[in-house]
């Protein structure tokens, strides 16, 4: 039997298990990974960034552990030597009509406690990025970039310090919720555990539907978002990272440029349906996860709703022409030939019924469960508050 038993070996799943750790090391804790590595899915295919807290909503629970786990990661990283640079970043309007939006950002900025932003005009800009284009623009200090795998690793190696176990390569198939304890099992073994904490990331939901006898209120719906990589000698177009402002009606932040901690530089992502939960590539399809994609009333309303964003995104992805005409109202310099194809990761976002795609962190409890079930971006800037939170609620049952 163990106290705790964390599901998903992501960023998230990890400092949830360090932070419980570290305020009751006599708890057991258990991690279960599906894969063979940690932060094999979402973590470990993202671009590096550690956010600001720009963005999110003043008092949600994005804005509110985004700002508290920018201090807390930076502060594990300078005692744990683990390498990042705060850069940081410029978001760009490149027409009038963005700059209500920009001015909107700032304020935002502000009262999310961002110290140092700064509105940049046209030449203002090219001081910080000589080769970028727009009317007005925006100076983020607080933004950097790091190895958010090197970041899992470390949690990793400061949780079994402290007496937790990691066990890699074990998929949970079923979880038999008790009157005391929950059965959970897997491929290769079967655990009696207080408390499931699901930190599962593109399966959270169908891991959630198993603590429970009635069904959820969402589903993750995968969406990939590709990068291309600028060659070498076409690098020197971008000294750091550089934003457009993003659609404030949709939950993702338009193609960028982003300086890598070990070097280069990528540019995107779009945002594509994946048809495929784990679907790194076009070719990547699973029928039945399409089929449970495509049917859910949640995502009819919002393919309904943003379906010539949609058809954008997916004409991106096909047209290396038209993601080059995307990453030129930024920097149009840039030229087809500059790019080559990089990367890719999948988000999950969650999305409700309603056909709402939910733009905070979720979190959904049963008494022997606590799901984290919406923890996109900026969930690895946010890991360690994240991790703090779920562990007080963890902790209150003990």
């Amino acid at each position: 039997m163990t106290d705790i038993i964390i599901i998903g070996g992501g960023i998230v799943g990890l400092a949830t298990a360090l932070q419980i750790k570290r305020q009751r090391p006599g708890l057991s804790v258990t991690v279960l990974e599906k894969e063979n590595r940690l932060a094999a899915h979402q973590t470990g295919h993202n671009s590096g960034v550690i956010h600001s807290g720009l963005y999110y909503k003043p008092g949600s629970l994005k804005a509110t552990n985004c700002i508290r786990g920018y201090w807390m990661l930076l502060e594990f990283c300078e005692k744990e030597n683990v390498p990042y640079e705060l850069c940081g970043k410029i978001v760009v309007a490149t027409k009038p009509a963005e700059i209500p939006q920009l001015n909107n950002l700032y304020e935002r900025g502000q009262q999310n406690g961002l110290e140092g932003l700064k509105k940049l005009t046209q030449a203002e800009m090219h001081e910080i990025e000589p080769h970028v284009r727009g009317v007005e623009g925006m100076w983020v200090p607080q933004t950097g970039i790091i190895d958010y795998v090197q970041v899992c690793e470390k949690y990793a190696e400061k949780f079994r310090e402290l007496g937790g176990e990691i066990r890699l390569g074990e998929k949970v198939t079923q979880i038999t919720p008790g009157n005391t304890l929950s059965v959970v099992l897997t491929d290769k073994a079967t655990y009696e555990t207080k408390l499931v904490i699901n930190c599962a990331g593109l399966y959270s939901d169908k891991i959630a539907q198993l603590t429970q006898r009635e069904p959820i209120n969402l589903r993750i719906i995968p969406f990939r978002g590709e990068y291309f990589k600028i060659r070498p000698e076409k690098q020197y177009l971008v000294r750091n990272l550089i934003y457009p402002v993003p659609d404030p009606n949709f939950p993702f932040l338009g193609v960028h440029f982003t300086r890598m901690v070990h070097g280069g530089i990528e540019a995107g992502p779009n945002a594509v349906l994946a048809f495929q939960r784990e679907g790194y590539r076009k070719s990547d399809i699973n029928l039945k996860e399409m089929y449970e994609t495509l049917s859910w009333s949640g995502f009819q309303k919002v393919a309904a709703k943003y379906w010539e964003t949609g058809l954008g995104e997916m004409y991106r992805s096909f047209s290396k022409t038209a993601f080059t005409k995307a990453l030129q109202e930024l920097i149009p310099e840039i030229q087809e030939d500059d790019l080559v194809e990089g990367g890719s990761g999948v988000r999950a976002q969650a999305c409700d019924r309603t056909g709402g795609l939910l733009d905070d962190f979720a979190i959904l409890e049963t008494e022997r469960s606590i799901n984290v079930c919406n923890a996109p971006s900026p969930a690895a800037t946010s890991s360690l508050s994240i991790g703090l939170t779920v562990s007080e609620k963890a902790l209150s049952r003990f």
